[in-house]
């Protein structure tokens, strides 16, 4: 992709993103108000209104296509059909895993809200659940639900997780495994 078809394409997620948003909070603000939700669900904390969704989801839609178009435009044109897999591959699941968590949820189905969310945290150490395109689509799966501040913690900090396992243990693991692999003794 040529490098204006992919600012139009990042221009033109970003802004269909912020309608949607601005289109859910408008049918919140018609059906009872603009919601609040609290740390924890607990009154006594802080409480974040959703309205901030219509500043975060273009700043994350943006800030996250620009380093999905990063990790496209590192690889070579021959190995990107590939690259545009993973990307439409983690997008989807992140989506996926936040539309089945904010269903849980506003239904009240606390049992699939718990294998959800458990789900989510072994998926993400087990693949690459730090990429941009995971955590916006986890977080635009939930915006509905939670509105885009509290899916963007929640995912940062799984995030977080899933970056030291596979960018830190796992190649030391890997090179442990390798040393101790050639310290063996060959068999009799």
């Amino acid at each position: 992709m040529r490098k204006h078809a992919i600012l139009r394409w990042r221009l033109g997620f970003a802004i269909l993103a912020t309608l949607v948003e601005l289109a859910n909070l408008g049918w919140e603000h018609a059906h009872g108000g603009i919601a609040t939700h609290h740390l924890f669900a607990r009154v006594d904390l802080p409480g974040i209104s959703n309205a901030w969704s219509a500043l975060l989801v273009p700043a994350l839609a943006w800030f996250l296509t620009g380093r999905i178009q990063r990790r496209i435009e590192g690889h070579p044109e021959s190995a990107r059909l590939s690259v545009y897999r993973t990307i439409v591959v983690g997008f989807v699941v992140g989506l996926l895993f936040g539309i089945g968590i904010a269903v849980s949820f506003t239904g009240g189905y606390e049992t699939f809200l718990s294998w959800w969310f458990q789900g989510m945290i072994v998926l993400a150490l087990l693949l690459p659940g730090y990429r941009a395109e995971c955590l916006l689509g986890f977080v635009l799966g939930m915006m509905h639900a939670f509105g885009a501040l509290l899916p963007t913690l929640v995912a940062s900090v799984i995030a977080l997780a899933s970056a030291i396992l596979h960018l830190v243990v796992r190649p030391w693991l890997a090179r442990l495994w390798v040393r101790l692999k050639g310290r063996r003794s060959p068999a009799i």
